[in-house]
């Protein structure tokens, strides 16, 4: 159950016709519920794949969260995050005579994702040819 002092979340991302794509969203979800236990932590798509973002609220809703904040999964403020999922959250919001919707900024500039881009960064894989060592096969 979502309490009042923690509003349900609803992530949403673009939606890929790849399942392995969407099941990323749906570990950071079980990641979110694991460090938040007893908060409603959904998982959405805006499109091309399911759960819909009306679903999403439906979903949240049937948990008893009385407040959602739906998170854009995106690393900028583009069309999707700042138009689009908007739309489709108050029109599912619509539906909940009662429940507040709300919608968070998207990942955005954000120091801790330096920190993750640097981590990738050193995770590289390596080009062909070129060994884990950093030093070139081809020489």
């Amino acid at each position: 159950m979502s309490t009042g002092e923690s509003p349900a979340i609803l992530l949403v991302d673009h939606g890929s016709r790849r399942a392995a794509a969407n099941e990323q969203l749906e570990e950071i979800a079980r990641r979110i519920r694991a460090r938040e236990p007893g908060r409603v932590v959904v998982a959405a798509h805006m499109e091309l794949a399911a759960p819909s973002i009306g679903e999403g609220v439906d979903a949240c809703v049937a948990a008893g969260a009385r407040e959602i904040v739906v998170h854009p999964y995106m690393l900028s403020p583009g069309r999707h995050s700042t138009t689009d999922i908007p739309e489709l959250a108050r029109e599912a919001a619509g539906r909940h005579p009662g429940v507040t919707v709300s919608v968070s900024e998207p990942l955005g500039v954000h120091e801790k994702l330096v920190d993750v881009v640097l981590e990738r960064v050193q995770q590289r894989v390596p080009e062909r040819g070129e060994r884990s060592d950093g030093e070139r096969g081809d020489q």
